[in-house]
Parts: structure tokens; sequence; C-alpha cells
């Protein structure tokens, strides 16, 4: 926890530029998101996903960040650990979203959150999660101070299916490493930038799996 003072000032400072990326994020993992689906935004931040993102109910998990301070209208805050789902409703979830979380949690943690999102997701719920690859960002991969695990597509493919997912899509190339760093900032080019096979500076993978049916 002591890790996370002072983290907003550092590393997760407030940029309404950021809102106008999760939009373009939000309308590509709609894809995966089934029309009148239940959706539940782990480590929420500022909530620009789930706030943007198209689903009939939605929630907004995170425990350093309270999500009522960001959350809009339609949007159910909860101030919890991201391990910790036991308030939502078992087995009836439709997508878990999880954005940058993964690297910041130890082995124990991130089997402790995929057992409670398995629990969460109905049979055949998505678990799509969003990181940094360790592939194509190694160099910058720890200068985020709060970074413990080391994931790259392979490996958070491999994770996932250990724990009882089924891998559907690996996207290893999916983002910029940062949002701080050079990459597109407009809606459009972010748009045209995940559809296009050539991408400089990508660092983030994005992987889709499964809840067995």
């Amino acid at each position: 926890m002591c890790l996370y003072a002072g983290y907003r000032n550092t590393r997760f400072a407030p940029d309404a530029r950021r809102a106008v990326v999760w939009r373009a994020i939000a309308a590509f993992v709609e894809r995966y998101i089934e029309p009148g689906a239940s959706l539940v935004d782990l480590g929420s931040g500022y909530c620009d996903f789930v706030n943007a993102v198209r689903a009939r109910r939605r929630w907004a998990v995170d425990l350093y960040m309270d999500p009522s301070e960001h959350a809009v209208e339609g949007v159910t805050p909860l101030r919890a650990d991201v391990c910790e789902l036991g308030a939502l409703p078992e087995g009836e979830i439709d997508v878990v979203f999880a954005s940058n979380i993964l690297e910041h949690l130890d082995d124990g943690k991130i089997v402790r959150l995929c057992e409670a999102v398995l629990r969460t997701l109905r049979p055949g719920g998505r678990f799509i999660v969003l990181g940094p690859n360790y592939r194509y960002a190694y160099r910058r991969y720890f200068d985020d101070y709060t970074h413990v695990k080391v994931l790259s597509d392979v490996s958070l493919a491999d994770l996932l299916a250990s724990r009882g997912f089924e891998v559907e899509r690996v996207f290893p190339r999916f983002l910029p490493f940062s949002m701080k760093g050079r990459g597109p900032r407009w809606g459009w080019l972010v748009a045209l930038y995940m559809r296009s096979p050539w991408k400089p500076f990508a660092g983030q993978m994005l992987v889709v799996a499964r809840k067995p049916a």
C-alpha cells in the first residue's frame, strides 16, 4: 500500500487526453461484448474505460482510487481489492476487463484474482486483459516502480490457461507502452493504430479469454 503513496503524482496523474484514448479502446473492445452484457472494470482508476464502454450493467472496481469520484451515472462504483470480488453477482457477469493490473501483483494475488474472476463470470463469459508486454517493452518495463511481475503475450496466455480459462485471441502488439510516451492521442488515430499491422512504439498487449461453458 505504501508504494502507491503519491503514485498519481508521478505515474498516473490526471490527463484529459486519456479519456479520448479510452473511448477508442472501448469501441475496439466492444466487439467482444455482446449486446445487453454486464461488465466489470477491475482497477478502474479514473473510470475512463468503464464510463465509455457500452454495456447493460457496469461496475467500476478499485481500491486505491475511489470509483465513486469518477464513475458516471449508470456505473456502479465498488471500492474493493481486485482480488476480492465477493460483492459482485457470482456466476452472472458477462465480461471482466482488467487494464494494467496483473504486472502489479505477486503470484499469490494473481491466482486469487483469476479465481475471483472465474467465480464472477458466467459460463462462456470473457476475461479481457490489457497490459504491458515485456517482449516489446523490456527497456521501460520497470520504469514503473510498482511492477513486480514480468508478463509477455505468451506467458500471460499460458497463465490464464493454467488457471482454467480458454484463450480466445491474443494481440501481442496492441498499443504504445505508455500514454505518456510517443504514440497516437486523437481518437480516430488511436482507432487506426489498433487496426493497423504496423505499430511503432507498441508495448501493450491485449488478451481475450473465456470461462469454459
